[in-house]
This record gives structure tokens, C-alpha cells and sequence, in this order.
């Protein structure tokens, strides 16, 4: 295989990563949680390390509340947040995780919901899915639908979390 600039680039990239995981939900336990076990599952298949695991009420105090100790005192170095990012009335991790960017991956969101408007159509512009930089660490805010766990884990946030991790240290 050829090395191309993006291979450059991710090869000497971390290969573990410190991860907090978050789920937003009002009705979920660690029981029910299967989107927040997925992660876990997909990211431990990685050789990332779960520094934290919380289900939080979609309430923006709480949620940024656990941010900011994930990069803290859990020094995780990448939160990923499931949950509330769409536009009903309990839905407020957006709001939550959108106040606290310091830095935004705009092209997260994008490609986010480009990848599920070519599996589910036109409903994929109500996903508010959001990444950035928040504290030194990277945060990715993402629907709480196993299919859109596995989509945006797989397709976005697995290939590239290393090299994430990676620029924030230079």
C-alpha cells in the first residue's frame, strides 16, 4: 500500500486512547443503555480505554458538568456524548456541548449527517450532531440510536481518533 499524506500523518498517531462515554437520556440504566455499550464495545475493540461511563438527564448543566471532570479529573482525551441532539423540546445536549467548544469540527456534523441522509433521506437534517475541543480534549456529541452510534463510531470517529488526539498535542 502506498503511503498517502492522510497515512502520513495518523502513523504515529496514539493508538490508545483515554474515552469517557456519556448517554443523555431520561429513561435509560446501564442496563438499557445498548448505544452507550455500544461505544464502549467499539472503542475497547480498538484499544481504547473507557476512563468513565455516566447516563446523565438531557439537562445542559448536568451534561456539561461531566464534560469538564471527564477532562479533568477522568483525563479522558476524547469524550463522546449519545444522546439528546435533536430538536425536541427535552433535547438540549446540543446546547450543552455547543456552548462549551472552544475549538469546532464543523466537518464532523457535516459529513455526520451526509453519510445518514444517504442511508434515511431528508429526515437527517434534524440531527444536531457536533464535535470540538473542549479543556485539551476532543468531544463528539452524537445521536443515541444504536444505527447512528455505529455509523458516526465507525465511519468518523474510530478512523480518526488517534491522529485527533495527535494534533491537540502538538
Amino acid at each position: 500500500m502506498t503511503n498517502t499524506p492522510a497515512h502520513e500523518h495518523k502513523q504515529d498517531a496514539p493508538r490508545s486512547i483515554n474515552c469517557m462515554v456519556i448517554t443523555c437520556s431520561d429513561t435509560r440504566t446501564p442496563e438499557t443503555d445498548t448505544s452507550g455499550q455500544l461505544i464502549q464495545q467499539l472503542l475497547e475493540g480498538q484499544g481504547h480505554k473507557i476512563v468513565a461511563y455516566h447516563i446523565v438527564k438531557d439537562d445542559p448543566g448536568q451534561i456539561a458538568h461531566r464534560i469538564a471532570l471527564g477532562s479533568f479529573k477522568h483525563a479522558a482525551q476524547v469524550v463522546i456524548v449519545n444522546g439528546g441532539t435533536g430538536i425536541s423540546r427535552r433535547d438540549s445536549t446540543f446546547e450543552a456541548v455547543n456552548s462549551m467548544l472552544e475549538k469546532r469540527l464543523e466537518g464532523f456534523g457535516e459529513l455526520f449527517r451526509y453519510l445518514t441522509y444517504q442511508e434515511i433521506g431528508s429526515p437527517a437534517m434534524m440531527s444536531r450532531a457536533t464535535a470540538g475541543v473542549v479543556n485539551g480534549c476532543v468531544v463528539f456529541s452524537i445521536p443515541g440510536s444504536e444505527h447512528a452510534v455505529r455509523l458516526a463510531m465507525e465511519k468518523l470517529i474510530l478512523p480518526e481518533l488517534g491522529h485527533l488526539v495527535k494534533e491537540l498535542t502538538k
